[in-house]
């Protein structure tokens, strides 16, 4: 009952709002926002545009790639911290659980005032978080949970750790970007929910980004699990999951980008464009590593390259 309340809240909080479904095409050792022109990064797992390396790229570079994304309008990259199961003898078999949805969200369109800016990149999320205590779930709504029949225990542990039971279907994680930037300069951005629902000053409101990503851990473990879950982040330590974070680079297509604003007052609208379809149009190529000579998909040499053993 506790779950069905809190999606109602959510759900009642949004007026106008959008959704792309996107698959993983690639798993890197790689942050371009955070260590750009470096393979130093714990493992991510990459969404949309496929135009991505250790170089930060401009909306025009990700505009040149193959997008893993339903929206042909939209050849934004996102990024989140890969899911393993760790498993064998002393916890050394790392095993990818893989989302069985990746969607993104814009939401609370109807108080956008400004499409993204081109070349915007944020971060949302706390890759060092350790405790709930370092989770602002408030702001950012990071909060793990179990869909559809649960079972439902975040009344019984921290609502930004794992389950500690077997999921009957997926495990579910959702996070909230900023949603406020300066238009001066794209690197300063904010929370209108840290802000009293406003922007802070100088600052304009954009659409509100949220990742809402379902694992299939079932498929994985097929003992399940009751406890301490067997299941680590590549950010973090076995069994919690406070550092979930998200990176996401605009590679929206200007018409695209505009025709969002106008789902002010639907609950839902598809953002068609000059490029496609905006529901259900998968590119015909196949989103690749764009660079698969370096780096590496490799957890355990992720770390050697991280100057950890």
């Amino acid at each position: 009952m506790r779950y069905i309340i809190a999606v109602a809240l959510v759900a009642g909080s949004v007026s106008a709002l959008t959704v792309v479904e996107h698959f993983a095409f690639m798993r890197k050792n790689i942050d371009p926002i955070v260590f750009p022109g470096k393979y130093v990064s714990h493992m991510h797992s990459f969404f949309g545009s496929d135009a991505i390396t250790k170089d930060l790229p401009t909306t025009e570079d990700l505009q040149k790639g193959c997008p893993s994304g339903e929206n042909p309008n939209d050849l934004s990259v996102y990024w989140a911290p890969t899911l393993y199961y760790v498993s064998g003898p002393d916890n050394t078999t790392y095993t990818e659980i893989y989302p069985a949805t990746f969607k993104t969200y814009y939401e609370n369109i109807d108080h956008a005032e400004i499409p993204f800016p081109r070349n915007l990149h944020m971060v949302a999320g706390n890759a060092s978080a350790k405790f709930q205590s370092d989770v602002n779930e408030k702001v950012t709504a990071m909060t793990w949970w179990c869909d559809g029949n649960g079972p439902e225990d975040r009344d019984r542990r921290p609502r930004a750790a794992l389950p500690l039971q077997t999921c009957s279907a997926h495990l579910q994680v959702i996070l909230r970007f900023p949603d406020c930037v300066n238009v001066d300069n794209i690197t300063e951005y904010a929370y209108a929910a840290a802000n009293g629902g406003r922007c802070p000053s100088g600052m304009k409101r954009m659409p509100s980004l949220r990742f809402s990503i379902r694992y299939n851990t079932r498929g994985v473990i097929k003992e399940g699990w009751k406890g301490t879950p067997p299941i680590k982040l590549a950010c973090g330590e076995m069994g919690v999951g406070y550092c979930f974070h998200g990176d996401f680079i605009n590679g929206w297509f200007d018409d695209a980008g505009k025709e969002m604003l106008k789902a002010k007052g639907q609950s839902f609208m598809r953002i068609d464009g000059a490029h496609g379809t905006g529901k259900g149009q998968y590119s015909k190529c196949k989103a690749a590593d764009r660079d698969p000579e370096n780096g590496t998909s490799d957890y355990h040499k992720s770390l050697e390259m991280m100057g950890k053993h």
